[in-house]
């Protein structure tokens, strides 16, 4: 597993996934390619013997207090591997990095695995957008971290993995 910074040279095989994975509401190459531009924007890849199995986004404007993880997409052939979480957590990093206090996401509400990795990583539901997600009728579960009780507790965390008894 490699996880390195999405460049615009990734678009065409992210934009491959995203299609598969999304097959009914996938974004576009231009809204791709302007997300990965965007000063705002942090996208991650995660590679497999060259090969693109997953990728992942954030938008964080810098400044601001709170951010969005827009996108996180592990290929079929490569989940239940621990990828999904891998690039979360590196999302949060990079959100505390900026400083955030919140992080917010929506998920489809028809994707509980999603919304277990979600709360096992202390999102809490804070709301349903009903039919969000078009042409699925589908609705969104809107989530949100306390990035800084995240913070603490993944540092807590480690100290206790690295205490001797």
């Amino acid at each position: 597993m490699t996880v390195r910074a999405a460049g615009p040279a990734d678009v065409e095989a992210i934009m491959a996934l995203e299609r598969a994975s999304f097959p009914t509401d996938a974004w576009s190459d231009a809204m791709m390619r302007e997300e990965i531009a965007s000063p705002h924007g942090w996208y991650i890849v995660d590679e497999e013997a060259g090969r693109l199995v997953g990728y992942a986004g954030l938008r964080a404007v810098r400044g601001a207090q709170d951010a969005d993880v827009q996108t996180i997409t592990i290929a079929e052939s490569a989940r239940g591997r621990g990828r999904g979480r891998t690039l979360l957590r590196a999302l949060l990093a990079e959100a505390a990095d900026r400083h955030v206090h919140d992080v917010f996401l929506e998920v489809r509400a028809d994707n509980p695995v999603a919304q277990a990795l979600y709360v096992s990583e202390g999102f809490l539901e804070i709301g349903r957008r009903p039919r969000y997600y078009q042409p699925d009728d589908v609705d969104a579960v809107v989530m949100k971290l306390d990035l800084r009780g995240w913070a603490a507790r993944d540092a807590a965390s480690a100290d206790d993995a690295g205490v001797c008894t």
